[in-house]
């Protein structure tokens, strides 16, 4: 057995410590994690919105500026993949758990809720579509393209190992191999750790939501969420300990066949036309809202604060705590390509999908509940978000069909995502080795579930979006320094060789 590295000991020792302070206190977990989360929302909510700007202004930077030749590997090296399959696989990390969870919850919460205006209007409608895409566009997308940008390059074109530390030897030299290059490293595992428990938590809400929706024999309850989780734990271990390397892969398409069906079915046979409009009209007015909604906050709106709080901020959060990921899946399909290629694929493909698919399931909610007068806000009062998804497609034919569908779409994303981040956890805590002990893996599949386990346990979806905040900030800090590393070696590049004179 090869010597196990610090950071996987003491990430270990920290998250069984807060697996044991959940299980053991659970409510002492909720009241201190609830009380950090509130400080960093108030005081901080401004340099989570003013973090993910700056992100993506460098993103966008970086596809117009003399940078965009670079290759992310040696100028001679080519693209692993064809520009379709890796297009197919960023739209794959571009779907999700999370987006099957919101796609219509999301746009429903804000149409009886809207950020400002008056709730269940044409107006709240718009408002409802247009910030599902702001929450779920360029936004995130830019966190995820500047973490894959750093690690690809540093990986590929100086030969570093792919950890989050390595990003920073321009700035600190030899000391990404000392304290702070280790406790980088933590700090990724950590967000990594709770972003996904985030996932995982959401996954087996909805999974128990759509089952007890089909049946009234099934409980909504957290004893058969923790069982959920259970099952999907072990399927998840088969799958590591038999190394089924292509079974993951099939899942992995099954997953984007099956989305893209289940989002066709209802573009066609719900209200095809109004939803198309629906999208249109709001990725056009997403696009000219841009620069405002991307600073909005309310100083002399105690409620309007709180939205953005619950929303945005959030949002923010969850995706930095989830760019170590993420970013490292994106990093290492994209070698050979160039900047400029790589930040308008990354920006753009999954951008475009997420509109479209809240602008379908979102729409068909809204659709119902303006024109059928189907009151789908208030079931979602009294049942939670995890039945929105499925008391929008039981007004459509073959609604059993769908809702099923819709539960084996969610068990796959459950099984991916956690074996996917257990590579990524092994990784990043074996100096970045790509092929991490498989009892490593199987620690951290452990880890990853009991920790959203104990965040069910603690306070439900509530304790899942604290520790996602919580993670994140000191990992927003992080990206701000990883741009400044990455402009710190962009300007002691070389022309590559045909552009020399």
């Amino acid at each position: 057995m090869k010597k196990t590295t610090t950071v996987f000991k003491i990430s270990v020792v920290l998250a069984i410590i807060f697996v044991l302070w959940g299980a053991l206190a659970p409510h002492n977990l909720q009241t201190v994690t609830s009380s950090i989360q509130g400080f960093i929302q108030v005081k901080f909510g401004w340099f989570y919105l003013i973090s993910a700007t700056i992100l993506l202004i460098f993103a966008i930077f970086l596809i117009f500026s003399k940078y965009g030749n670079i290759k992310l590997g040696k100028d001679d090296d080519e693209p692993e993949y064809s520009a379709i399959s890796w297009f197919a696989m960023l739209f794959s990390a571009g779907m999700g758990i999370g987006l099957v969870f919101w796609g219509c919850a999301e746009p429903l919460s804000h149409f009886s809720d809207p950020p400002y205006g008056d709730p269940k209007t044409q107006d709240a409608a718009e408002l409802a579509l247009r910030y599902s895409f702001f929450h779920w566009g360029l936004h995130p997308w830019a966190i995820y393209a500047v973490i894959a940008l750093a690690l690809a390059y540093f990986k590929f074109r100086k030969g570093e190992p792919g950890l989050i530390s390595a990003t920073f030897r321009p700035i600190l030299g030899e000391k990404v191999k000392g304290w702070l290059g280790k406790l980088i490293d933590i700090l990724a595992v950590f967000a990594t750790i709770f972003g996904v428990a985030t996932s995982l938590g959401m996954g087996a809400v909805q999974i128990n939501g759509g089952l007890s929706f089909i049946s009234d024999s099934i409980p909504n309850s957290t004893n058969v969420q923790f069982l959920i989780i259970l099952v999907v734990t072990v399927l998840f271990m088969l799958s590591a300990i038999s190394g089924l390397g292509r079974g993951i892969k099939w899942l992995s398409n099954a997953n984007i066949v099956f989305a893209v069906l289940l989002m066709l079915f209802l573009l066609f046979i719900g209200p095809t036309n109004f939803l198309l409009d629906f999208f249109t009209s709001q990725l056009g007015t997403y696009i000219e809202n841009l620069p405002k909604m991307s600073l909005r906050l309310t100083p002399f709106s105690e409620k309007n604060s709180a939205w953005i709080q619950d929303w945005t901020i959030f949002y923010w959060a969850w995706w930095i705590s989830w760019s170590p990921f993420v970013g490292t899946f994106i990093a290492r399909i994209s070698k050979g390509r160039t900047i400029r290629e790589f930040v308008i694929g990354v920006l753009a493909v999954p951008t475009i999908f997420s509109a479209l698919w809240f602008a379908v399931f979102g729409g068909a909610g809204i659709h119902l509940q303006i024109f059928s007068h189907v009151d789908l806000t208030g079931l979602i009062d009294k049942q939670g978000y995890e039945v929105a998804l499925f008391s929008v497609l039981s007004h459509f034919p073959m609604s059993t069909l769908m809702i099923v569908l819709a539960i084996l779409l969610i068990t796959t994303f459950f099984i991916t995502s956690a074996d996917s981040a257990t590579f990524v956890l092994g990784m990043q805590t074996t100096n970045g080795s790509l092929n991490p002990q498989l009892w490593i893996k199987v620690v951290w599949g452990i880890m990853q579930a009991a920790a959203a386990s104990v965040l069910l346990f603690s306070g439900g979806l509530d304790a899942l979006q604290t520790a996602a905040i919580i993670a994140a900030f000191p990992f927003a800090i992080i990206l701000l320094f990883m741009i400044y590393s990455m402009m710190k070696a962009f300007k002691d590049e070389k022309p590559p060789k045909h552009l020399r004179r």
